[in-house]
Parts: structure tokens; C-alpha cells; sequence
């Protein structure tokens, strides 16, 4: 493997970025013929044929072995008639409503459910990591058993980004999804998560409708028979209940925990619950386009942004009821059109550029998560990428906001673009809160592949910070997820021309080096790209 430092920059400034097309592939995909994009309706349609079309007149080709789609199997589970949770030892027992105090689903096709007198073991913060020396699990047997699970990580509630897990700015390890995944591998039969307002970053309401109703997966060969039954969240006032049953102490196993060598506990009370699950299968589409390399076409570079958004939602007060997802995520998928037409209009670069249209992401990047697990390119050939996932439109700023930043060597190669573009770094106010493990570029990420997610800063050149924290404000509390997600005509395009110009070095620079940069030593990534190159005798 080539070092990871960023080559010099000469040679990767950007030909003119068409703000003609953003203008007009966001509208489009905005406009309330596409029905807000919900996967698997006349809307995915219309975007699947609008960006073939696009891509292909921007010069690129059909991106897996002669197509432009890769077929996304889904499966939707909606759950109903669910029991109370019910905890018992000896003698004692208490309930836990379904939806006020507990919520579950199961990531197994199946439309039964149920728990029966499972053994609660509580194993602190549910973590497994060789590289830290930290086992979760170790000496326990978890078959059969369920495990209570603490959110976050163990140093969440530090001043600073220094501790074993990076001190305040959550890891990948701190993930509600990594604590399932971990659960399922060590034999679980069931997770629950203990719900904590501060280090989850959101209230309960928020876990109960994201885990109420119809929830989308990628199917899987096994149809998700390698998971655990059920897994779920419980409220922290229950789980205290749950410990005092057990004769503990939530907040004094809590502290244990935090320690390095902590031994998960077996609690001496079971748990029954149970629900039933109506199954609805269907097929989505990621979109795919490559301008091949000229010297290494075998190593390719990765632009990414989701084209999906929610379809039908509640109407608003006018009776509007699509969500048309004109900056979620309109921008980000008309930035890859335009990427796409800067690249092709500069030649080939040595290595090939892919441009990602990913489904689903807004039911929890399913359509990446089903490119990485069956990549068209092998991720062992995949140098890095850039996702892009709704882009500001309040104008051009000094600075960018770096999600995720001092993970990797990629830093290096944003260092250099930044400084062409004479712009700065501004690290992210709430690592606290792990973005970086919520958009697409995270089921790249954590397969090993090294992937930037840069936003717009809100240092703006007109009105500094307020007028750019002010600007984020209106789009969250007025349009982000609800039909006023509108394309506007007025809109100053400056700000995402000048990103895009950002975006363009940064590809261009992976593309025209024969470095592999990679994670730092210590990443939770790096292991697992360590081993992906060991095993590739002609990749990284």
C-alpha cells in the first residue's frame, strides 16, 4: 500500500461546475409529478429514467457490467398486536407498555415474534473492539439470553475528544445499529437498548415513531436469520425498575461500565414479550454511472448521494402532502449530474470516478447498505469516496463543516483543496451526536472504505455565523422533512457552486494519485481495512 498523503493539487482544478443543471435536475425531481421519490412508486420511476438519461448525456457510462441500475431487494415489516413486555423474578413482576415504555421490532422475516422467559443480561455499552482491548462480552454466553444495552459510549459525557472513545465525539461503537449487530454476533436472542435523553441526542418521541410502523430492510439470502429475534429500546426509568428487581443499581452498573475489563452481568430476571409482523417484499434501484480511467480503471473513486426521499406524508395546513425533497436530497443528486459533466468536460483521470444514486436512505441507508454488501466495484479496489446529502443554498461561506474529521488520511487531501479554494475547517459542534454514522457513505465506512462527508459551513460571507446558523435553523424547524421542502426559484446557488468546486478537487485528487490512503491508527475502521487489503493481491 502507497502512503496515504495527498498529492499535490496541480492539475485537479475544476472546469466549470453547470449551476443550469443543478437548477434543473433539482427542480424536476422536486416538482410534484416525482410524488416526493418514495422507493417502489411511479415517483422512483420517473427518477430512475430522468438520471439514466442524465448520465448518459453527460458522458458516462452504465455503471454495473452494462446497466445503470443495480436491483435493491427491500422488505417492509409492520408491526401490531404487541404484548406487554413482561419481567419477572421468583414472585415479582412488573409491565412495560408497548410504545410508552418499551418498543421492538425484529429484523427477521417472520411474521411471529415472540420472547419467552429470556434471561436479561446487562453488558454495559455492548462493545467488542480487539483493537481497544475492550470486550463487553467476554466470558458470557449470551444464547437464549437478552441483552441490556447502555447507549452510547463509554466516555460520552467527557469535556474533550480524548478517551478510549474519542472522549465526547461518539464512535462508530457508540451506534444504535453497531450495539445490534454486535448482540446478534454474540448469540443473542434478543437487545434492548436503555434510552437516555442526553447521549442518544433525542428524546423518546423520536424513538417511538422512527420504531412504530412500517420499517424497510434490505433482505438478505437468510432473510435476517443470523439477527437477533427482536431488538428494541426500553425507557431508563423502566431499565432502573428492571435493576432494582434484579437487586443492582442502573447508575452504579453504569459507572462500572465505563471501566476498562467491565464483566456483563446476568440479572436473574427474565423477559417475555411478543408482536406479529405483516411482510410486504419489493425491488428499488440504486443508479449507477462510471467514467472509466486511463491508466489504473480497475481502482475507482465514489461520488455518492441518496435520490430518494419520503413520498405522501402528513399535509401541512394547506393540505400539501408530499414531501418533495427539493434540498433532501434533490441538491445532493443533481450535484452528481453536474459532478459527472465537470469530470467527463476535464477527460479521464487515472482512476475510474463512479457516480452512486442510492435508494432508501431515508429508511436507513438500505440502497448504500446493499452496494456495499454486494459492491459492483470490490471494496478492496474502492480508494474513497465523497456523499453528499443536502446541500446549502444560503449562500457562499468561509469555512465547511468536517463530519467526522481526524478518522482518516483523507483530511490530508481536504487540507490541500481547501487551501486552493481559500477556504477553512470547522470541526463539527456536536460530535456527540456521531453524524458521521448517519448518512450513506457511514455503510462504505464502516466496511473499511475511507469516505469524506464535508458540509457547508455557517461562517457565511454575508452575515458570518448568526445568518448562517439562522439559515439552518429555518430549514430544519420549517422544511427539513415536511412538505415546504420545496424548490424555490430565488434560491443563491452560489454557496453549492462553490462546494461543488469543492467536491470536484476532492474526487479529482483520489483519482489522479497512486496512494490508498487510510484510516489512523486506532480508528475503529482501520482493522477492517487492514484486512481487506491483506487479503487483495491486486487492490489496495
Amino acid at each position: 500500500m502507497e502512503s496515504g498523503s495527498a498529492p499535490a493539487m496541480a492539475g485537479n482544478g475544476a472546469p466549470e461546475i453547470s449551476i443550469d443543471t443543478m437548477k434543473a435536475v433539482t427542480r424536476t425531481l422536486s416538482s410534484d409529478a416525482f410524488e416526493g421519490r418514495a422507493p417502489g412508486t411511479e415517483g422512483e420511476r420517473k427518477t430512475i429514467a430522468l438520471l439514466e438519461d442524465r448520465f448518459a448525456k453527460a458522458g458516462l457510462q452504465p455503471g454495473n457490467n452494462g446497466s445503470w441500475v443495480q436491483k435493491v431487494p427491500l422488505v417492509e415489516m409492520t408491526g401490531a398486536d404487541y404484548s406487554p413486555m413482561i419481567v419477572e423474578r421468583g414472585g415479582q413482576s412488573m409491565q412495560l407498555a408497548p410504545g410508552d415504555d418499551y418498543v421492538a421490532v425484529s429484523y427477521r422475516v417472520t411474521p411471529e415474534t415472540r420472547i419467552e422467559d429470556s434471561e436479561i443480561v446487562f453488558v454495559g455499552y455492548g462493545i467488542n473492539a480487539p483493537e481497544k482491548g475492550w470486550n463487553d462480552y467476554a466470558g458470557i454466553d449470551m444464547t437464549g439470553k437478552t441483552a441490556l444495552i447502555l447507549v452510547n459510549d463509554p466516555d460520552y459525557d467527557a469535556d474533550t475528544l480524548d478517551g478510549p472513545f474519542g472522549g465526547r465525539a461518539m464512535t462508530y461503537y457508540g451506534r444504535w445499529t453497531y450495539k445490534f449487530e454486535e448482540a446478534a454476533r454474540q448469540g443473542a436472542t434478543a437487545a434492548l437498548i436503555v434510552h437516555d435523553t442526553f447521549p442518544a441526542a433525542y428524546g423518546w418521541n423520536v424513538v417511538e415513531s422512527s420504531w412504530t410502523g412500517a420499517q424497510a430492510y434490505a433482505q438478505t439470502a437468510d432473510d435476517g436469520a443470523s439477527q437477533t429475534r427482536a431488538n428494541g429500546w426500553v425507557q431508563k426509568p423502566m431499565a432502573e425498575r428492571i435493576m432494582t428487581m434484579a437487586g443492582q443499581d442502573l447508575a452504579a452498573m453504569t459507572a462500572a461500565a465505563k471501566r476498562k475489563g467491565f464483566a456483563a452481568v446476568p440479572l436473574g430476571v427474565t423477559t417475555s414479550f411478543g408482536f406479529d409482523s405483516a411482510i410486504r417484499r419489493f425491488e428499488s434501484n440504486n443508479v449507477i454511472g462510471v467514467l472509466p480511467g486511463s491508466e489504473r480503471p480497475d481502482e475507482v473513486v465514489l461520488y455518492t448521494a441518496h435520490w430518494d426521499h419520503l413520498g405522501r406524508c402528513k399535509a401541512d395546513e394547506t393540505g400539501d402532502d408530499i414531501c418533495n425533497g427539493a434540498i433532501d436530497n434533490a441538491t445532493g443528486t443533481a450535484a452528481l449530474v453536474a459532478l459527472a459533466e465537470a469530470h467527463v468536460k476535464a477527460g479521464a483521470p487515472e482512476r475510474s470516478i463512479a457516480f452512486v444514486a442510492v435508494t432508501a436512505e431515508e429508511s436507513g441507508l438500505l440502497g448504500s447498505e446493499y452496494y456495499a454488501a454486494n459492491p459492483v466495484f470490490p471494496l478492496d479496489h474502492t480508494v474513497g469516496g465523497v456523499n453528499m446529502d443536502a446541500l446549502s443554498l444560503a449562500g457562499p461561506a468561509n469555512d465547511v463543516v468536517v463530519v467526522g474529521g481526524g478518522k482518516s488520511q483523507l483530511d490530508a487531501y481536504l487540507d490541500d483543496a481547501l487551501g486552493e479554494l481559500g477556504r477553512t475547517a470547522t470541526p463539527e459542534p456536536t460530535p456527540e451526536k456521531g453524524y458521521y454514522y448517519r448518512s450513506d457513505h457511514f455503510s462504505l465506512a464502516k466496511r473499511g472504505v475511507p469516505m469524506f462527508y464535508v458540509e457547508s459551513g455557517e461562517d457565511l460571507i454575508e452575515g458570518g455565523t448568526a445568518a448562517g446558523a439562522a439559515a439552518a435553523a429555518d430549514y430544519t424547524e420549517n422544511r427539513y422533512h415536511g412538505p415546504q421542502d420545496e424548490y424555490d426559484p430565488d434560491w443563491n446557488w452560489d454557496g453549492a457552486e462553490q462546494d461543488l468546486r469543492l467536491f470536484y478537487r476532492l474526487g479529482r485528487s483520489l483519482a489522479n494519485t497512486g496512494a490508498w490512503p487510510n484510516w489512523l491508527d486506532g480508528d475503529e475502521f482501520r482493522r477492517i481495512r487492514d484486512e481487506s487489503c491483506a487479503a487483495s493481491d491486486t487492490g489496495c
